[in-house]
């Protein structure tokens, strides 16, 4: 228990000096991490939402800073220091110098007493009043460092009693050698299997896989067996990265371990399984989809992480400029037709069409969806999960939904004839239809309808709109820096963009700790957005060519995912490399 000394509980406390108010949209233009364009949008977004959060919140919530890039901000401004907060910083014992309820409620961390002088971590270095009520309620002098929201509840939540919510298991730390040799055996009888897969360091390895991964922002982990030893992959950013390769011995109790926590046969190691496994991290859910394959030399398994923390609440936050959002919102808000959403595995399809469905959302709306499978539930939204299994395809569901009085319909992939031809006549009946295909570009969405056995005409007649789209990787802010503007690479946009595609200056990241030395951290979608006009619906009747679809686009002004791609380049969002690399995939 922290004790006051009786020095300090007799001093008076001055009061602190409110700091001229600085806008936080102007600071962080002015070191350049965001542009004018991303304020206006923000502020856009907080009117017409009639949000009461602050500007930089706001900012936040739609990625175009994170929290850190914030809190520095304010930090460096106010003259405050900024730390990096982890439970092994704050002493233990002084978090009772404060009432938990006061802790949990303003989120402050008392990190340790020096001297008399109460040091405190507070996210708002702004809040002089915070402060005052900190020094008055400890009577200490206090000290403030600045640090994020999600560090601070962190360390409350692992030095408070009974907030650590970790369904987890504790990760990976500090394991010896020899306690790993408890699983360093073949392993031949299924019970010796079973136990050793709820052995204690193999369920912390694997608890120590989840945890890091998600941590890292992992939309995937990959355990794979070789020859004579075992990895573990993480997809971050649509990348592979290797996390560890761990003893050979250990992949089987692993394998086992895993399957165990999704439910799935572990005698069974000659065909595919498919499970599920949903944990519980700092008390949001985290849904875990499991996929096992026989291989040669054991069992591959392929994890992928659905974290509804970073689920998709709305259109503004997907990264389309104002100008193509507004078209796209003007396509969604039709009162029927097919709506279309392109692009290869990966590249965010699913995360733009849940944004579209919550552009949509009202209680005055029916909005049904048929997926495979539901990836996040949305409130007030009927969703419906295929299972082929048992004969719910996606063509008989959607024929049974049409019987539930929809107004919006969203079927997860047109993947066959009887599909694509329900979806296309409920478009034709009064529904709007949203759904996706897979296709390089969006005029390919047209001729691949045609080639599933939909007649020109019904084409035509139903749709409205197709978006393609691409991730890239993002250029890290914290390691950006600007790069020379080779003749190569000039001549090489504009075979790509077309001679008049000209730019002044490009950046790229040098590496740094907080990208893994990879020069990017997080993505940024490239779109291009097809509406036939009328010429274009005359081609379409006619079952034109790819190629006479294109031409007659290009000929009404049509902005392609190339165009995209180079003004995210200009904007210094992405790298000449990275949009380089989804040309390639076009």
């Amino acid at each position: 228990m922290f004790t006051k000394p009786d020095s300090i509980k007799s001093q008076s406390v001055d009061p602190v000096e409110a700091p001229k108010p600085v806008r936080i949209g102007d600071l962080l233009l002015e070191k350049g991490i965001i542009s004018q364009e991303q304020i206006d949008q923000a502020l856009d977004y907080q009117r017409n939402r009639g949000h009461k959060k602050l500007l930089g919140e706001i900012l936040v919530e739609l990625e175009f800073v994170t929290e850190e890039q914030v809190t520095q901000t304010l930090a460096h401004t106010y003259g405050v220091p900024f730390a990096r907060i982890t439970p092994k910083v704050a002493d233990p014992k002084v978090i009772d110098v404060l009432p938990r309820e006061f802790l949990e409620k303003h989120c402050v961390l008392p990190l340790f007493c020096v001297g008399g002088k109460l040091t405190i971590a507070i996210h708002e270095p702004t809040n002089v009043f915070l402060i005052e009520e900190v020094t008055r309620l400890s009577e200490c002098p206090v000290q403030v460092v600045a640090a994020t929201l999600k560090d601070i509840r962190q360390t409350l939540e692992n030095h408070l009693p009974n907030t650590n919510v970790f369904v987890i298991d504790d990760i990976v730390e500090g394991t010896d050698a020899d306690a790993m040799e408890l699983v360093e055996q073949q392993i031949t009888d299924l019970s010796d299997l079973e136990a050793a897969a709820g052995d204690s360091p193999v369920i912390k390895l694997v608890n120590h896989i989840i945890f890091s991964a998600v941590d890292e922002g992992a939309s995937d982990i990959h355990i794979e067996p070789d020859d004579k030893k075992f990895r573990v992959r993480n997809r971050i950013d649509g990348r592979l990265f290797q996390k560890m390769s761990p003893p050979f011995q250990m992949h089987p109790a692993v394998v086992s371990r895993v399957k165990i926590m999704a439910g799935l046969d572990i005698s069974e190691r000659r065909i595919p399984q498919d499970g599920g496994i949903t944990v519980m991290l700092h008390k949001h859910p985290i849904d875990l989809r499991v996929s096992t394959m026989p291989g040669k030399f054991g069992e591959k398994v392929v994890m992928r992480i659905v974290d509804n923390r970073n689920a998709i609440a709305n259109l503004e936050r997907v990264g389309m400029s104002s100008s193509l959002l507004g078209q796209w919102r003007q396509v969604l808000h039709q009162p029927n037709g097919i709506v279309l959403v392109t692009g290869p595995t990966g590249s965010g399809k699913t995360t733009t069409l849940y944004g579209s469905l919550n552009e949509l959302n009202e209680p005055s709306i029916n909005i049904s969806t048929v997926e495979d499978p539901v990836e996040n539930s949305i409130e007030g939204i009927n969703q419906f999960q295929t299972n082929d299994k048992a004969g719910f395809t996606f063509s008989k569901a959607l024929r049974s939904l049409l019987r539930q009085d929809p107004d919006v319909i969203m079927v997860g992939e047109i993947r066959d004839p009887d599909t694509a031809k329900i979806a296309v006549q409920a478009a034709l009946t009064g529904h709007v239809v949203l759904s996706t295909l897979h296709t390089n570009d969006a005029p390919s969405a047209v001729t691949r309808l045609f080639n599933i056995g939909v007649e020109p005409y019904l084409v035509a007649a139903a749709i409205r709109g197709v978006l393609a789209q691409r991730l890239l990787r993002k250029i890290c802010t914290y390691c950006k820096e600007p790069v020379d503007l080779t003749s190569s690479i000039r001549q090489s946009i504009k075979a790509i963009g077309g001679e008049d595609s000209q730019l002044e200056t490009i950046y790229h990241g040098s590496g740094c700790k907080n990208c893994r030395k990879t020069g990017y951290q997080g993505r940024v979608g490239i779109f291009e957005l097809y509406t036939p006009d009328d010429d274009a619906m005359d081609a379409i009747v006619r079952g034109a060519s790819l190629q006479e679809l294109r031409r007659i686009a290009k000929v009404s002004g049509y902005h392609t995912l190339a165009d995209d791609g180079l003004e995210k380049v200009k904007a210094g969002l992405t790298t000449v490399e990275e949009f380089f690399h989804a040309a390639a995939m076009s």
